[in-house]
């Protein structure tokens, strides 16, 4: 085992490749098109390119400074595999030798014809979503797949010496959820000491290979959890009393604590016999001397660079941080505050954007290089005195550049008064949208996209390209509008959408029409499995300069007598699936588009467009991890969907959508937003949000979703029906609606058809039981 870590290093790097190379191998792979050899191959060179990449940028080859931190899919379903962490109804998936292999793995995911793949949902603070494990009271563990040491052997014979990297065992069970077949009260967390020998095993197995240094992560002790602190903190104790024992048998441990601070938890790893520990010294404060003096000779990796949003590190402030840590500890490290799966490749692909925004950018690669730079005052602190200078010229260029201060802005968003807030009783406003829309027991619509054909996908292309007139392009939108439309009046929903043909994604397609943004062309950062999303890059002060969405939807009503929904996206969703400016307060950022888009639901209105859905699917995204800091957010973030729809009339009805989140965490906030129907996530976790709503007493509209649309299987009429007459039993039928649990854009037009066909048929048997006398 040793010793030595290196004082420069990151915690994960980005694994889709810069040309999302990885997406396309895999989605290639399910389609049939390509080999489960060819998809390894594609994935190894992926990895060697990375390892090749992180080298030239300045971390060492032979010295463990590189994490082999790649998924095919998602790193929390890698370890569930690795230690053969799958629930009864998945058993089937092992072959003969008891491995779990490539297509059990991609099936857990993705699930079947017979099943639904594992529960999805948000990584902490991102936008990244993993995939839940499910652990019973007699859930068999087992090492069940050797990928990781597949991966070290490779990157050894391709000249790397990497880390190999897991999730640690206490996160890895505070992040699953109870198997179907759990007693009552069943809590994975009391799995720990049957999962902690097969950690053991790995890691010797690991030593065996040669591997001097591994990387368990633990982010969630940076946040706050049903189990009690206490609780927690013993489980760490156990957990790693017993995992760095036998420190001759076993590679170096370095811990890492991802996305916040580790509060009273901080202590209790320094305590152990671990030998690294990173810490969030970039969203966290600096930790205290007596905080830090259990450490002894345990390496901190302090990670001072913001790993979570694209903006160029004050190094200044970095080396003050590191200069305070160096006179703490005994052994110090510089990394980044989170793994850099959250930002882009490398910001120099982005020769389109504007050279003075550009300057002030830093993606993965840049990131990598900040790193490496701070490293070298370790020790030697003016060594990077022309860096810090430089670092600020950055900051000051940014801070005086035309549009990030603009006084018009600022004065409206300080004129704001509580009524601008406040939309009226809803009674009121339920009954004049039930007199002005005369909608059927459980009405039936989607959340909002159709699948983006190749077709329609294409045309957008060339329109970009000019090979396109604008009138062309606006007459193959709007014959893809007509076919949505037709196509939903003839499965029969009741409220309709027009599509979204126009729209490249439901946050881009904003921030191409405000001011204050600005796009990638190559920005992609991963989502979940081979999904992935190019966040936009909000730098100044936003407005609204025209109308954005009134055209396509005025026509799309134009064609039905049914109403059809305006779609915005709501002001927090902007918000968190771009990277924000982070030298204004996010509530102050959250109001400037909450009026913009108040704008347009004004001129929807006046469009004659009587319900305008306004999605804020990640409005749990950014609650902080810790309870104290939870209600100020809540309040901006609820006030700011307030402002962006109080100024609609009682008879227009205001929609919201919510996905894969922990509802029950937040249901007082989505109830506070005051929308007339909530639409939600519920067909993959099957329909479990309606004890919540049931608990709390939800008195508006409400749609649990009954179409998993995250995986390609086809839902049954009858598994439409038995969600929807659980969620019947549960919330009162008066207030249900039923549509897919997201939108549809990722789908494919036949098993889009096919499922909306027994979502519809589905209602109306579940509507016939309701209208049906008793006897």
């Amino acid at each position: 085992m040793s010793s030595t870590f290196p004082t420069a290093t990151i915690v994960g790097y980005p694994r889709i490749g810069p040309r999302r190379e990885l997406k396309k191998a895999v989605e290639s792979y399910w389609a049939g098109r390509t080999s489960a050899a060819e998809l390894e191959t594609a994935a190894a060179e992926l990895r060697a390119s990375s390892y090749a990449r992180l080298t030239k940028l300045g971390l060492e080859a032979g010295n463990y400074s590189i994490p082999a931190s790649f998924s095919l899919y998602d790193q929390v379903l890698d370890t569930a595999v690795t230690f053969g962490a799958v629930s009864d109804r998945f058993k089937d998936l092992y072959d003969a030798d008891g491995s779990l292999g490539l297509d059990a793995y991609f099936t857990l995911a993705r699930g079947d014809s017979e099943r639904q793949p594992l529960e999805m949902t948000k990584w902490f603070d991102t936008n990244y979503h993993y995939l839940v494990p499910e652990i019973g009271p007699d859930t068999a563990f087992s090492l069940a797949n050797d990928w990781i040491l597949r991966d070290v052997r490779e990157a050894v014979e391709a000249g790397y010496t990497v880390r190999p990297t897991l999730i640690g065992p206490v996160t890895f069970l505070l992040l699953s959820k109870a198997a179907d077949e759990s007693p009552a009260g069943f809590n994975p967390l009391s799995r720990l000491d049957d999962l902690l020998p097969l950690y053991l095993e790995l890691l010797g197995k690991l030593a065996e290979a040669g591997v001097e240094w591994v990387q368990l992560e633990e982010p969630a002790l940076v946040a706050d959890q049903a189990v009690p602190e206490s609780e927690v903190a013993a489980a760490v104790e156990r957990a790693y009393a017993a995992l760095a024992a036998e420190a001759q048998n076993r590679p170096a441990i370095l811990v890492t604590s991802q996305y916040g601070s580790l509060g009273s938890l901080l202590p209790v790893l320094a305590g152990t016999a671990i030998d690294a520990l990173h810490i969030d010294v970039f969203k966290g404060s600096v930790p205290t001397a007596s905080e830090l003096a259990r450490l002894g000779e345990t390496t901190l990796v302090a990670g001072v660079v913001d790993g979570h949003n694209i903006w160029k590190a004050d190094l200044g402030v970095a080396a003050q941080k590191l200069t305070l840590l160096e006179g703490t500890v005994k052994n110090l490290a510089v990394s980044a505050s989170t793994s850099l799966q959250h930002v882009p490749h490398d910001v120099e692909d982005e020769q389109q954007l504007d050279a003075q925004l550009r300057s002030w950018l830093a993606f993965a690669d840049q990131k990598v290089v900040e790193v490496v730079t701070l490293a070298r005052a370790i020790g030697n602190p003016g060594a990077i005195d022309a860096d810090i200078a430089a670092a600020a010229e950055v900051l000051a260029s940014r801070a005086g550049a035309p549009g990030v201060n603009r006084a018009e802005v600022r004065a409206r968003t300080s004129a704001l008064s509580p009524s601008d807030f406040t939309r009226g009783d809803y009674a009121v406003r339920l009954a004049a949208q039930e007199e002005a829309l005369k909608l059927p027991a459980l009405p039936t619509t989607t959340i909002g996209s159709f699948p983006q054909t190749s077709a329609v996908r294409s045309a957008r292309a060339r329109a970009n390209r000019g090979d396109l007139t604008a009138e062309q392009y606006r007459q193959l939108m709007q014959d893809e509008i007509r076919r949505v439309i037709d196509l939903q009046e003839e499965l029969g929903f009741d409220v309709l959408v027009h599509g979204e043909p126009e729209r490249n994604d439901m946050v881009q397609y904003f921030a191409e029409n405000l001011d204050g943004f600005d796009v990638t062309v190559h920005g992609w950062v991963q989502s979940y499995g081979s999904r992935c999303t190019r966040p936009s890059i909000l730098w100044g002060d936003v407005s609204r300069p025209a109308p954005i969405t009134v055209p396509w939807t005025q026509f799309a009503q134009s064609l039905t007598d049914k109403p059809v929904k305006g779609m915005l996206t709501g002001p927090v969703t902007i918000l968190a699936w771009s990277f924000v400016r982070d030298d204004l307060p996010l509530g102050e950022t959250a109001n400037q588009v909450a009026l913009a888009l108040r704008d347009e639901v004004t001129d929807l209105e006046a469009a004659g467009i009587r319900v305008i859905q306004v999605d804020e699917p990640a409005l749990r995204e950014l609650l902080p991890l810790r309870r104290e800091d939870q209600a100020e957010y809540l309040e901006w973030s609820v006030n700011s969907f307030k402002l962006s729809t109080a100024s609609a009339a009682p008879a227009t009805q205001i929609h919201t959508h919510l996905c894969y989140s922990e509802f029950g965490a937040i249901i007082d906030a989505i109830d506070g937003l005051e929308a007339d129907v909530t639409s939600i996530e519920a067909a993959r976790s099957r329909m479990e949000v309606v004890h919540d709503l049931e608990a709390h007493g939800f008195r508006r509209g409400v749609g649990p979703g009954v179409y998993d649309i995250h995986s390609p299987r086809v839902p049954g009429q009858d598994e439409v029906a038995e969600l929807l007459e659980k969620a019947v039993q549960h919330v009162p039928a008066r207030q249900l609606w039923v549509n897919p649990d997201c939108g549809l854009k990722t789908r494919g037009y036949t098993e889009t058809e096919e499922s909306l066909r027994n979502l519809v048929n589905a209602t109306v048997s579940v509507r016939s039981q309701l209208e049906a006398p008793v006897s």
